[in-house]
């Protein structure tokens, strides 16, 4: 099969190694002007040089056996190595979080900054239909099969006119929304703890240097919970940003400097409850759909959820064997 990925996270890659692992052809497409998805790093210029943030998700931990020699591997080549601040088997990317996925897209066939608007069946082939940044529109394929790796709402939306059933099981699940906050400060601040967890409006905020092979000035990456996120889904960003700094001081206990860099960012999808789907096939419109809100919101599941629907993609149904 010539198969098109839409979504160059971690789940559609991991979908495309298995895929290509079987003799398939891959192409994959993302928005994004590179490889990151959730676990994307944002680099931001500063006065004392370029600052690193870790801004999606924060570590990541191994459970399933399979996962786990993929993490071995990726520790064996310097893209990832423990970080027990973040707790026991917590692992990051090295020297960023998105170090790992770079790995994984610099062996597949993936085109960046081109956004996938829909899908179009012609002649019995599948073709994208998207636009780069800049507005140019164009149309990819053909293609036999087509993969969606996006966030529920996203995912239901280009398969919608093609494939009710897919789109209804994804318009069921929902996704929460995620502020998160990005301060770099001049100097080190002056507190032992390098995580803050469940403190007021904070789910979750680390001293960024403090993870493997950081470096650049003293960083903070903070994140509010998905209730206040939800609150202020629509606040601007600066607002979003105060708010956040003066929560992290609160829960720092202390007066904080005034951040040489302070941003926002809002993840309008950032996690979902969760199914216990794995994935989604369908051999009739050959049309599939994977990501971690099939399994749970954990960095594990997408690689799991990619790799359940390549074998899923390759199962032959009983009209193929007879």
């Amino acid at each position: 099969m010539h198969v098109a990925i839409v979504g160059a996270g971690m789940s559609g890659l991991s979908c495309a190694a298995q895929l290509i692992r079987a003799g398939h052809t891959v192409a994959l497409f993302d928005k994004a002007r590179g490889p990151g998805g959730r676990m994307s790093t944002r680099r931001m210029a500063t006065p004392l040089g370029e600052a690193h943030f870790d801004h999606g998700a924060q570590y990541f931990t191994v459970r399933d056996p399979a996962f786990m020699a993929q993490v071995a591997r990726w520790s064996a080549s310097g893209v990832a190595a423990p970080w027990p601040a973040a707790g026991t088997g917590a692992w990051v990317g090295v020297p960023t979080m998105n170090a790992v996925v770079r790995e994984m897209a610099d062996q597949h066939d993936v085109t960046f900054g081109w956004h996938v608007r829909g899908l179009v069946r012609r002649e019995g082939d599948w073709h994208l239909a998207g636009e780069t940044g800049d507005g140019e529109r164009s149309q990819k394929g053909p293609f036999d099969a087509v993969v969606v790796s996006l966030p529920p709402e996203q995912a239901s939306a280009i398969v919608a006119l093609h494939d009710l059933s897919l789109a209804s099981t994804a318009l069921a699940a929902r996704s929460q929304p995620c502020w998160t906050g990005m301060f770099a400060f001049e100097d080190r601040l002056p507190c032992k703890a390098d995580t803050v967890r469940e403190a007021g409006l904070i789910s979750w905020a680390a001293r960024n240097g403090a993870k493997p092979g950081r470096k650049g000035p003293e960083t903070w990456v903070v994140q509010a919970s998905p209730h206040w996120s939800t609150q202020h889904i629509e606040d601007g960003a600066d607002a979003v940003a105060q708010a956040l700094l003066a929560a992290l001081g609160e829960a720092l206990g202390m007066v904080l400097p005034t951040p040489v860099v302070a941003s926002a960012h809002r993840w309008r999808y950032a996690m979902s409850t969760g199914s216990n789907l794995g994935a989604l096939w369908s051999p009739q419109s050959k049309i599939g759909i994977c990501g971690d809100w099939l399994l749970g919101p954990r960095v594990e599941n997408a690689w799991i959820s990619g790799r359940t629907l390549a074998t899923q993609m390759m199962a032959r149904t009983p009209q193929e064997v007879a």
